[in-house]
């Protein structure tokens, strides 16, 4: 009698990106809902508890879906890639223990190919006698530096902000001079992305910001700094944190504030755009879907497509 064929899986993670307010944490909730999944979140500032509305959490849509890495640190604490990276791996193996399917969200490029590319990483602690020594130099000099220490550097928001190009210089030196020791998962990958016609997200992003400011943003960043976040802290988190801290300060007008913060965004969503297509020009495969023309329908059809292939015992 000829045994049966098995049924081999594919594909142990659903990846869901694309820029901000492409709709990503809609998709991935009905996603989830849909395949007895839970969501891990790839974003960089949704870790931060209380830090909510400017971050887009949007918890109310998620409703009974489990979800991992938002609200797990306090503003002010340095999370970083690394710390991601290890979070996501006991977060992913947990998941699928249970016999549930990660789907892992998210618009921070490079929290996502900390993953995707399974990126050789180690801990890099805080060095004060490194950041004495660095003090010293311009920001010229210090993204110099970065420069001739990582050739290959490609993450320019780490140039942008001097404490950034401090924190950058510190983890490089620490990958030079330790061996990586995390043992990474299998991890065979089904990635898709949101893709708006620009104007149409332009509009999409300063829409959602009127809704933000409605919902209580200010109040939000007022009430971060009442319970001890700096305003230079508040600042390093960036657009809604750093224009409204401004605003708050005095620094700027309302009107200035919502203009201003509102082209960041929208050039924050082409970095993060441009991101998505280095990464596939790197070998990465996304399956664009069209957010217009049922995204989840599309989703789900290529996964079950895509997710068992069959073979023949020997």
């Amino acid at each position: 009698m000829t045994p049966a064929p098995q049924t081999i899986p594919r594909t142990n993670l659903i990846v869901i990106l694309g820029p901000t307010a492409s709709g990503k944490t809609c998709l991935a909730v009905e996603t989830a809902r849909r395949l007895n999944g839970e969501i891990i979140s790839a974003d960089s500032r949704q870790v931060y508890c209380g830090m909510d509305i400017g971050t887009g959490k949007d918890l109310q849509e998620y409703g009974n879906t489990p979800y991992h890495l938002i609200d797990i640190v306090a503003p002010g604490y340095e999370f970083n890639v690394y710390e991601f990276q290890q979070r996501f791996y006991t977060a992913f193996s947990d998941i699928c223990a249970r016999g549930h399917i990660p789907v892992l969200c998210g618009g921070t490029g490079l929290y996502l190919e900390a993953v995707l590319s399974s990126y050789r990483m180690v801990e890099a602690p805080p060095d004060m006698a490194l950041r004495a020594r660095l003090s010293d130099l311009s920001t010229l000099e210090l993204r110099q530096e970065l420069l001739r220490l990582k050739p290959e550097q490609h993450n320019n928001t780490d140039l942008e902000e001097r404490e950034r190009v401090i924190r950058a210089i510190e983890i490089t030196l620490a990958q030079k001079n330790t061996e990586p020791t995390a043992d990474i998962p299998e991890i065979f990958p089904l990635i898709f992305g949101l893709r708006w016609e620009r104007p149409v997200l332009r509009q999409r992003i300063k829409t959602r910001l009127y809704q933000r400011l409605e919902q209580g943003m200010l109040a939000e960043v007022q009430h971060l700094h009442d319970n001890g976040a700096s305003w230079e802290t508040l600042e390093f988190y960036g657009l809604e944190y750093r224009f409204i801290a401004q605003y708050l300060q005095g620094q700027i007008s309302y009107p200035d504030m919502v203009e201003k913060l509102g082209n960041a965004i929208c050039k924050f969503a082409k970095r993060q755009e441009t991101w998505f297509r280095r990464m596939e020009k790197r070998g990465t495969c996304i399956n664009w879907l069209n957010p217009e023309a049922e995204p989840t329908k599309h989703l789900l059809q290529v996964y079950r497509d895509y997710i068992f292939i069959r073979s023949d015992p020997a």
